[in-house]
Order: structure tokens, then sequence, then C-alpha cells
């Protein structure tokens, strides 16, 4: 008898410290997303999200793989990534898809988390490792108003850690609160680039050319990569706008825009500076591939048939200042290399507007002295302080 009710006693014990170390177990989890919880929802922008997604959650749960994949329809957050905002490679693991039919077709309808053992062809699809390395997996569905925005992936060497048939109360909670700021985070995003963009043409503005040209100039200078910088000038824009009018002369601009952008690579910079002015950074363009693309831009103007509001026919033509960023500054000098580069393409603009316009002039020994005018001052000084300086 007594013997049946120590084993009951010990039994019941074993019962008790399993339960127990369960509850602690679950406290510690629930611990652990709360505090990811809340440093997803205070993410300061889409960079820092996906940073906590693909990184922290490595450390926070300790798994040896964590992927996500972003529905990106339109190629914003391929934009957003690229824009400069941040760089793309603290992303590693992130994978944007043009449509939602790989997640589709990965959760059917249910629109669940799957646990356990993948199959092969979704270790290299959504792991890119060696099915071996991935004992089992969790695949949490992303969605919003009941549409697959993404997918979250967690990949780890236990077999047991993720086990088909479990609860998945905790996984689903983490994918709507991460599905919820990834939303936000993109709003956010959008309103950004917003102000970085010029409404009227639709290219990135001044502000946009100011980030872009200082971190062009830091890859140029770590890889060291050519650098080429244009300045576009409409010729005689002043009588487009008197002749034809102001409608016409934006009609114009977005027309001009439109053209250079199609002449341009995707790696390449097209902002608007203001009036009738444009900027170009070229990254790994030598001069002579620099000056085949200024040449083939202005042509494209030159033989542009561009109409007015009206439907008239309006002669359109480009001057184009180009300049090189310097393998290394000259002993004396204290301007930037922005300054330098920037300022040397507008003497070589200037230069093309006395010799006839419609041209493209190349900068030759890049200004010690200050230019005719600085365009470094017309670009990066605050909007108050600058003079406009038209052209013709």
């Amino acid at each position: 008898m007594n013997n049946r009710l120590q084993a009951e006693n010990f039994s019941l014990h074993q019962q008790l410290e399993s339960l127990l170390n369960e509850a602690r177990i679950n406290e510690d989890k629930m611990r652990r997303f709360d505090q990811l919880e809340r440093r997803l929802i205070g993410a300061g922008s889409l960079l820092e999200l996906l940073h906590l997604l693909l990184s922290e959650c490595k450390q926070t749960f300790g798994l040896e793989f964590v992927t996500l994949a972003l529905v990106d329809r339109e190629n914003e957050a391929s934009r957003i990534l690229e824009s400069g905002l941040g760089s793309d490679t603290a992303c590693s693991g992130l994978t944007l898809l043009p449509t939602p039919a790989t997640l589709q077709a990965l959760y059917g309808d249910s629109q669940r988390p799957f646990l356990g053992v993948c199959s092969e062809p979704h270790h290299q699809s959504l792991f890119a490792a060696p099915s071996a390395a991935i004992a089992s997996a969790a695949l949490l569905p992303l969605t919003r108003q009941g549409e697959l925005i993404g997918s979250l992936h967690f990949g780890s060497a236990n077999p047991d850690r993720y086990v088909a048939g479990c609860a998945t109360d905790f996984l689903e909670r983490l994918a709507e609160i991460i599905a919820l700021c990834l939303e936000s985070a993109l709003i956010q995003e959008r309103l950004k680039l917003a102000g970085l963009t010029d409404a009227l043409t639709g290219v990135p503005n001044r502000r946009y050319f100011e980030h872009r040209c200082q971190v062009e100039i830091s890859q140029a200078r770590r890889y060291r990569h050519a650098l080429a910088c244009m300045f576009l000038d409409i010729d005689r824009f002043k009588r487009i706008n008197d002749t034809h009018g102001h409608q016409t002369g934006d009609e114009v601009l977005r027309s001009v825009a439109s053209v250079i952008q199609s002449q341009l690579r995707a790696g390449d910079t097209l902002a608007r500076y203001g009036g009738e002015e444009f900027v170009v950074l070229l990254p790994q363009s030598e001069l002579h591939h620099a000056r085949q693309i200024a040449e083939r831009i202005r042509r494209s103007i030159e033989e542009n048939q561009f109409q007015g509001h009206s439907g008239q026919a309006i002669k359109v033509t480009l001057s184009i200042g180009l300049s090189m960023l310097p393998a290394e500054l000259p002993s004396g000098e204290n301007r930037q290399p922005a300054e330098r580069l920037i300022a040397a393409a507008d003497q070589a603009l200037y230069q093309a507007k006395n010799g006839g316009r419609n041209r493209v002039v190349c900068a030759g020994n890049l200004p010690s002295a200050p230019a005719r005018l600085s365009a470094w001052r017309r670009i990066f000084r605050p909007l108050a302080a600058r003079k406009r300086t038209k052209r013709a």
C-alpha cells in the first residue's frame, strides 16, 4: 500500500514538475515574444524592421535560419532599399516577389502557419540552404485584410523544434504584428519618398540628389570606381514659356525628364534641380562612356517631337556639362569631392552655353578656384539662402 502511494506521489510530483517546467518555458517564450513585438512596433524605418526580422529573430529565438519573402508588385520595396536611404546589404535573407503566386501555392486557401519538415523544393526556394541543415521549420504567412503580403520562415537544426500539429497561437500572433508593422513601415517610406520626388516630373528632387551624391562618391572611393556627373539645361526654356505658356513649359519638362530617364541605366541617378535644370550621376562610368551617354541624351532630345498643349510642334535642345570624380584631391584643395564634381560640371555647362548650346562639353582639369557659379552652393545651400542665376 505504502509503495503504491509513494509511486503515485512520485508520478504526481513528476507531472507537477513537468507542468511547472512547461509553464516556465511558456512564460519565457511570452517574455521574448513581448520584447520582440515592442521592438518591431517601435522600428523607425523599413530597413530597421527588416534587420529586426532577419537578424534579431535569430538571436532572440536561437534559430539557425530566418528568411523573409515580400510581395513587391510595383517594385516599391526594391526602390526604397535602393534609394540610398539605407543599404540593402543589411537585408540578407530577403526575397522580393513580383506576385503572391508562390506564397499562395505554399499556403493554399488556409493561410495558416506550417510546422514540420519542408519538402525538398521549399528548402532551396525559402532558405537557400541544404536540406540536411534544416531539420524542422515554421513558415508564417503574413496577411493584411485577407491578402498575402509576405511570408516569414524560421529554420532549425533541431527536429523537435517545430513539429506538425503543435499549437501555433504565439506564431500566429507574431505574424499579425509583423504584417501590421510591414504595412506601416511601407506607408512611412512612401511618405519619405514623396518628399524626395519632384512633383511635376516624377523624378527625384534636389534633396534626394544631395544624399545620393554623397553615397555614390563614398562607393566610388571605396571600390575605386569611376563616377561621372552631368548638368543638363534646356536651351532657351524661357522663350518656350513666353511663347507657348507655362502649361506647355510644364509638358516639355515632363517629356524631357522622361526622355533623359529612358537613356539611363538602372543604377544611374536622374534628379531635377529646379527650373529647367537636371543633374545625372553615372556610377562606374569612365569619361568616354559617360560622354557617349550624354551625346545620346542630347541627340534624343534634339530628334524628339515635342508638342505643346495645343498640339503645336516645339523644338527643344539641351546643353550638357560633364565632369568626372577625381581619384584624389590636389594638395591645398579644401572643397569636398562633391563640391568639386558639381562645380566642374556646372562650369562645363556654362561653356556649352557659350559655345552655341545643344552640345556636350567635358570639364578638363577640375577647377581649383570656384567656378563661375558654384553649383555646389546652388545644390547644397539652404533654399532660403539661394539666389538663382538664370541661364539662357
